[in-house]
């Protein structure tokens, strides 16, 4: 063993040991992998930074913006539709449904591609099933990293073995040659979730974005309500011909008039000035008692929202659904400066509703209309996030709180299932992945899909970083000699050994060496050396290298594949998530790869 085999061999069993530990955050841990690499001097500094021009680290920034663009344009609602219909709305059965969907698709379409469709697809069935988003992403992406063994052009170990074969003189497989093995690995996978996911898998909220996160953060920093009540005026109620103002909505109850609804039309956020009138349709915000007194004062009935009356719900949830709290600060330059909220006529203008004025420890509730905005002033506003969005386009507010996510640029579904599928089709016709996802992208933006000022926002940076990171430490296993090293003294050790064990053996040093290299990588080192094994040994060089290259995908239990990387923030998931769901599934990929190829391949 030399130097620099044994500096690579510590560096990998630290890194392995921060993962599982999580002392750090991920994508620090391979940050950190990326710089101690070329200071021990393993690889070159060029080469440690390799990864941000590296095909995977390109492909999934491409594959974030063909999903954030299919999210935004309606296309996923297209795929949520029909699956929903199929697997209904239990829990276990949608995820199997959509797990078995992505593993289909995985067999012509390399998985980081089948992520790209299927992420927004799960996030909306999660939302409108309710269900627990990390408790279906996880076996979907799992799913997919499954589904690309079902043919030889599913995923890039499998296209770079016929290769490998030619090269020592082997028969090359066909198309389907895999298929076989790829079908009980994809079922395996799928009951391995139905029976044990709730289970292994974490419950998080069905919305566990930072957007919600910042929300909930804001209600309780500023003890906002958050109750949302409905009533309806009557023929005989007094508030009839009143406003907001005068009938002491903010200053006397505090409660705030989310929206108005006349028949057919809802108006959000109604302007100061719109008079009530019998039977019109009030959605109000605020607290119990406030709405309990305004009720009695004006005689109406009231209930809170989602409550079942009979004279039916007002306004859905649906039509509620992208609201927001946001804090809006005003700058030095902002045009509001010296004026007040009613001189802006934020309701009228913009259909926000003001619900605090911050400035300095001061808080100020009720009804501060006709109070002097300064600079440095923080208002919490409610309403719309559409609208919200539309309040600070002048740049006289600063938006402080990220917004819910909602659809932008041009609404084309069709377009953008277009886009997706044209760069699907590129790759499949063999031009290089991350070319053809990204041009994909590009697309979107240049066709309007995507808005420029959001494409930045479309990528999921923490994971880029984490893939960016540890790509150095496969090529430095390349570089020394460590994997090579690794393999060979695997290898020495199976001479005279059962069939059947040196299967074992092989598909697991296939299954370790595709967590911390690629799994073209792994593939590439170890097929030429299992071949000659194969050869001396009197075993099927062929079966041998198949063996090798479907372990390859055998990628569970850490975060470190693109797939998993990519899915990881997304699932709320940890290091040790990976290492609970991953383990025993890692264990049944590898007895039903050694067992299919012993029976069919030896």
């Amino acid at each position: 063993m030399t130097l620099e085999i044994g500096l690579t061999l510590l560096v990998l069993l630290i890194t392995i040991i921060l993962f599982v530990t999580e002392l750090f955050r991920v994508d620090i841990i391979a940050l950190l992998v990326l710089v101690v690499l070329p200071w021990l001097g393993l690889i070159e500094p060029l080469e440690a930074f390799s990864g941000l021009a590296s095909n995977a680290v390109i492909a999934v920034i491409a594959v974030m913006v063909m999903g954030y663009g299919l999210e935004q344009s309606g296309a996923i609602q297209l795929i949520t539709g029909p699956l929903i219909h199929l697997a209904g709305r239990e829990a276990k059965r949608l995820t199997a449904v959509v797990s078995a969907s992505a593993g289909i698709f995985s067999a012509f379409v390399q998985n980081i591609g089948v992520i790209a469709l299927f992420l927004p697809v799960v996030r909306k069935i999660s939302r409108k099933t309710e269900s627990s988003l990390s408790r279906i992403l996880m076996p979907v992406g799992f799913a997919a990293l499954l589904g690309g063994s079902l043919t030889m052009v599913g995923s890039g170990n499998l296209i770079i073995l016929n290769d490998l074969l030619l090269q020592g003189g082997q028969e090359p497989f066909n198309l389907f040659s895999v298929t076989p093995i790829g079908l009980v690995l994809l079922l395996t996978g799928v009951v391995y979730f139905f029976l044990l996911g709730g289970r292994l898998l974490p419950d998080t909220d069905p919305e566990t974005s930072e957007e919600l996160v910042e929300q909930k953060k804001l209600v309780e920093c500023w003890d906002l309500a958050t109750t949302i009540f409905r009533c309806k005026i009557s023929e005989g109620s007094s508030l009839q011909g009143l406003t907001q103002e005068t009938a002491g909505l903010w200053g006397e109850y505090g409660l705030y008039l989310l929206a108005l609804k006349e028949k057919d039309d809802i108006s959000y956020a109604p302007w100061r000035f719109t008079r009530f009138s019998s039977r019109q349709e009030l959605i109000i915000l605020g607290r119990e008692s406030g709405i309990e007194k305004f009720s009695q004062d004006y005689n109406l009935q009231y209930s809170r929202e989602g409550q079942r009356r009979e004279s039916g719900q007002l306004i859905s949830q649906e039509d509620l659904r992208d609201s927001s709290f946001a804090e809006l600060l005003l700058p030095p330059r902002s045009d509001h400066l010296g004026k007040t909220i009613r001189q802006i006529a934020v309701r009228k203008n913009f259909n926000i509703n003001p619900l605090k004025l911050i400035r300095g420890d001061e808080e100020i509730s009720g009804d501060f209309s006709d109070l002097t905005l300064q600079s440095g002033d923080i208002i919490v506003f409610f309403g719309l996030a559409e609208n919200i969005r539309a309040a600070v386009s002048s740049e006289d507010f600063i938006l402080l709180t990220p917004l819910r996510s909602r659809k932008t640029g041009t609404e084309n579904p069709r377009l953008a299932g277009v886009v997706f599928l044209l760069s699907i089709v590129l790759i499949l016709l063999g031009f290089e992945l991350s070319l053809s996802l990204f041009s994909g992208a590009l697309l979107m933006v240049l066709l309007g899909l995507i808005p420029v000022k959001e494409l930045y926002r479309a990528v999921d940076w923490q994971t880029v970083f984490l893939l960016t990171g540890l790509i150095p430490l496969g090529l430095a296993m390349e570089k020394t000699g460590t994997a090579e090293f690794l393999s060979l003294r695997m290898l020495t050790l199976l001479e005279g050994r059962p069939v059947f064990l040196i299967l074992l053996v092989l598909a697991l040093l296939a299954s370790i060496f595709t967590l911390f290299m690629s799994n073209v990588a792994s593939t590439a080192v170890l097929v030429p050396l299992v071949m000659i094994l194969g050869e001396q040994l009197g075993i099927n060089p062929r079966a041998l290298a198949m063996l090798v290259a479907v372990c390859a995908s055998n990628s569970f239990i850490l975060p470190t594949h693109q797939v998993n990387a990519f899915l990881m923030n997304p699932g709320g998931y940890s290091s040790k998530d990976y290492l609970k769901a991953g383990g025993l599934l890692s264990l049944l990929y590898i007895m039903v790869a050694v067992v299919m190829i012993y029976l069919f391949y030896l």
